[in-house]
């Protein structure tokens, strides 16, 4: 692999490494406020939750962003390697995000960065709406509650999805390793695990 890939793939890391929650809360005077949560996940439904509307909107467009550009931009890059240094380059953000280094180690789930690398794969747009597919059958079809059961879940039925549907396989196989990353935080998380309930969209 070439030193300018592993370089790109380290700045990749870096970036997701940048947690807008605290960024958004510290420049919103309410990062006391996100950091007293019940799971402490800096991420984008707590910044909504416990910091306002704008800080969960800073939030989420900087977990996108930090997905989506460094993705976007390397399969623009006419001096980097595609092909297979790209599952890495897809799983270097949500990495960072998962286990940032620069606080230390402990960040959130991922789920807003997974969406922006999925999305920085454009115009190749079925990873993102399989992904999109899996979330909206377990919040609205299936109505898995509460929501820690239904990430645990999303992640491996979106991959197994992409792998029968014929997603390219540099890109299941960087989703392959954000959903252990992923399942490993989430198997780690201190949050409440009520027992998990499954409703049917057409059940009360």
């Amino acid at each position: 692999m070439a030193w300018k890939t592993v370089f790109y793939i380290l700045i990749c890391y870096l970036s997701g490494s940048v947690l807008f929650a605290e960024a958004a809360g510290t420049l919103l005077g309410k990062r006391e406020l996100l950091q007293s949560s019940e799971d402490k996940n800096p991420g984008t439904v707590n910044a909504f939750k416990y910091c306002g509307f704008w800080c969960g909107v800073l939030t989420l467009a900087g977990d996108l962003a930090k997905g989506f550009l460094p993705v976007y931009l390397y399969l623009r890059a006419a001096a980097l390697p595609k092909r297979w240094a790209l599952s890495l380059v897809i799983a270097a953000p949500v990495l960072g995000h998962i286990f940032p280094v620069f606080h230390r180690f402990h960040g959130g789930k991922g789920i807003a960065t997974t969406f922006g690398v999925l999305l920085g794969l454009y115009p190749y747009g079925k990873p993102v709406e399989l992904f999109a597919a899996v979330f909206i059958l377990l919040s609205v079809g299936l109505r898995i509650q509460p929501t820690f059961y239904r990430t645990f879940a999303a992640y491996p039925l979106t991959l197994a999805a992409m792998v029968v549907s014929g997603v390219e396989a540099p890109v299941y196989i960087g989703f392959t390793v954000i959903t252990a990353a992923v399942c490993f935080r989430l198997h780690k998380s201190k949050e409440a695990r009520a027992k998990p309930e499954v409703k049917l969209l057409w059940t009360h």
